[in-house]
């Protein structure tokens, strides 16, 4: 099992779902389930990176978490929420392995270790929101962009994925011409390339150097809750 999450589990409790998980590939820009529909499944990404999306009135919206292979989409709190309170994006393409929710609800009121599981991830998830909400709204355009673009890294399957400048505008909630021009300073600096419809990461180091605490932060709060993190990028 290519997730960290399951991968984690006790194979007594990997055994209550894994009979019940199926594949399903996604794309770029996939919608997974949209704000305010009852999630029927639970996404355990085994490739591939999952942006939460925060709508605004004006039907614009802004990434608040990403997820990849340490994780699991669907899943808030508690047992099981009846409604998302957020769009779940495929950022990067990748495949998914899906559970039903009931199957996954039931599994959860079986396994106290699996609430706990639970519990210790989306407490590091609420902790990425958070962190991310005050980024959004303290930190300068390039420190922001820098840990986003960590961020994805740390979940993607090589140094180089595929994001147009529209795509990490609308993840920032800024303009592509603002984009464009940030984007710049940091090739200039020699820490990422890129070309139509794609970055790529050329200096990790200094790209972490570059970013704001608020990356560092999302990290350490993993490891204290004894979290799977996403792997360190490719090098």
């Amino acid at each position: 099992m290519d997730n960290m999450w399951i991968a984690a589990l006790a194979p007594a409790d990997r055994r209550r779902i894994e009979p019940h998980l199926h594949e399903r590939p996604f794309e770029q820009g996939q919608m997974l389930y949209d704000a305010g529909e009852a999630v029927e499944e639970v996404w355990f990404p085994m490739s591939g990176v999952v942006s939460l999306m925060t709508i605004l009135d004006d039907d614009r919206m802004i990434e608040t978490a990403a997820i990849g292979r340490e994780g699991l989409v669907g899943v808030t709190c508690g047992p099981m929420n009846a409604r998302a309170a957020s769009r779940a994006i495929a950022q990067v393409e990748g495949v998914s392995a899906c559970c039903p929710s009931d199957v996954f609800a039931d599994a959860l009121h079986e396994s106290e270790a699996m609430r706990t599981a639970l519990a210790k991830f989306t407490e590091s998830l609420f902790a990425q929101v958070q962190q991310t909400a005050a980024c959004n709204a303290q930190h300068r355009l390039d420190e922001r962009l820098a840990r986003w673009l960590l961020t994805i890294h740390d979940r993607a399957e090589s140094d180089r994925f595929d994001l147009t400048q529209a795509d990490i505008a609308g993840m920032l909630g800024v303009r592509r011409a603002t984009v464009s021009e940030v984007g710049t300073l940091l090739v200039d600096k020699g820490l990422i390339r890129r070309g139509r419809g794609w970055v790529e990461v050329t200096d990790r180091k200094a790209l972490e150097a570059a970013a704001c605490g608020c990356y560092g932060a999302i990290r350490s709060l993993m490891k204290d809750l004894g979290v799977p993190r996403p792997r360190t990028g490719v090098h």
